[in-house]
């Protein structure tokens, strides 16, 4: 297993040009000795570099994150470039002048200068595991193998692009209704500790027993102006310990990735999710030529379920004892009939990547047509949420005022 990959800093570096005359500027390497290694190749002399220092409240870093979707376009021009016969380490160089961002600028000139050295692609990628997973390193190797790496570069970035779409159409779903909870708990605690205590210094006035639901909301106001820092600092607390908790420890991440298939309403969404991966990957990889078996490692490691994770690799033992994968996926138990029986088809006709391109197909487009219809859903209810919460708290107000008018009346 390949070594955690370290993140790229930032480098200010002086010397002399070829003249002699004075050079500086920034780079973007993940140590010294690649900041001088690229400054030779640019023939610059006698370097001096070092780290630059980053401000007191952040910003002037080494450039944006290389994120996935980064990965997902850099596959497809490269896709693009093979199939236009320019020649590897050009497309590469291109790519880098092309590049805003330099870590993924330092990125791409980091792999040529690997392949410039007799380096194959495959290789070259699997330096960077971060960035590069084990079923791109894979196909890329099959690719170079084969003599078809123009065509799997560009199964590479279609497997990119659709998995890319398919996370931010979950994302998506999951943002809205909590992004409107986060919205709402902002509003009324703004309301409890600046605009309650207005109207309870005229209460006080009264000389009248408060409504009960106007005492509750006082005292909650009171409650929240007392223990505010408190509140807010568990809240805080609470975000924070839970995303250590997910980053760092496994077991928590696959307790949540379980309850997440049996969740009301986003369940479905996550087990259509998790087949459509399963799907693509699996049609990818075999479409590339990779044994069955060993494709099946890969896609158990991109279905982004720990379920379904377990199940493929069992499916995978199966199918190394000879059995065929449509009875390990009957044997499994966890996938929909639909995708059985066109497996079984696609096996029979010797057709597979053909018939699983078209299940990913199918259940890609279920999710898409899930998340629009969550969103329809939660709309209403969010908006009567934010009714009874808001409304409640006006009208908790406003009781007082009403009773004394009716005493007057």
């Amino acid at each position: 297993m390949a070594a955690k990959e370290k993140a790229l800093d930032v480098f200010v570096w002086e010397g002399n040009d070829k003249k002699g005359g004075k050079r500086r500027g920034e780079m973007s390497a993940s140590n010294v000795a690649n900041v001088k290694a690229e400054l030779r190749k640019l023939g610059v002399t006698n370097p001096k570099v070092k780290k630059k220092s980053k401000p007191l409240f952040g910003g002037g870093g080494g450039g944006k994150k290389i994120t996935p979707k980064d990965i997902a376009i850099f596959a497809r021009q490269m896709a693009v470039m093979m199939s236009s016969g320019v020649p590897l380490v050009q497309s590469f160089e291109i790519m880098a002048k092309g590049s805003d961002n330099p870590n993924m600028r330092n990125l791409i000139t980091a792999i040529k200068s690997d392949i410039e050295g007799g380096t194959t692609m495959a290789d070259a990628f699997r330096k960077h595991p971060i960035y590069f997973d084990d079923l791109t390193c894979n196909l890329i190797h099959a690719g170079e193998q084969a003599g078809i790496l123009e065509s799997l570069l560009d199964k590479i970035a279609t497997y990119k692009e659709k998995t890319e779409a398919l996370k931010s159409k979950i994302k998506k779903a999951l943002f809205y209704p909590i992004a409107v909870i986060v919205v709402a708990f902002i509003i009324t605690a703004i309301l409890l500790i600046f605009v309650i205590p207005q109207f309870e210094a005229l209460f006080e006035g009264f000389g009248a027993d408060l409504p009960a639901l106007t005492k509750f909301v006082v005292d909650l106001s009171k409650f929240f102006q007392e223990q505010w820092f408190f509140i807010f600092a568990s809240i805080g607390g609470a975000v924070y310990g839970f995303g250590q908790a997910k980053k760092r420890s496994q077991t928590f991440r696959e307790a949540i990735e379980r309850a997440s298939l049996n969740a009301p309403i986003v369940g479905d969404l996550m087990h259509k999710a998790s087949v459509a991966r399963f799907a693509r990957t699996l049609a990818t990889m075999f479409a590339a030529g990779v044994p069955l078996v060993d494709a099946m490692e890969s896609v158990a490691g991109a279905v982004g379920n720990v379920v379904y994770r377990t199940a493929v690799l069992k499916m995978r033992d199966g199918i190394s004892t000879g059995t065929s994968i449509t009875v390990s996926m009957e044997d499994v138990q966890l996938f929909p009939n639909m995708v059985v029986q066109m497996t079984s088809i696609g096996e029979e006709a010797g057709s597979l990547d053909t018939m699983l391109s078209k299940v990913a197909d199918f259940y890609e487009q279920e999710v898409d047509d899930a998340v629009d219809g969550l969103t329809s859903l939660l709309e209403p209810l969010i908006m009567a949420f934010l009714g009874v919460v808001v409304g409640g708290l006006v009208l908790a107000m406003y009781l007082p005022i009403f009773k004394m008018g009716d005493a007057v009346m």
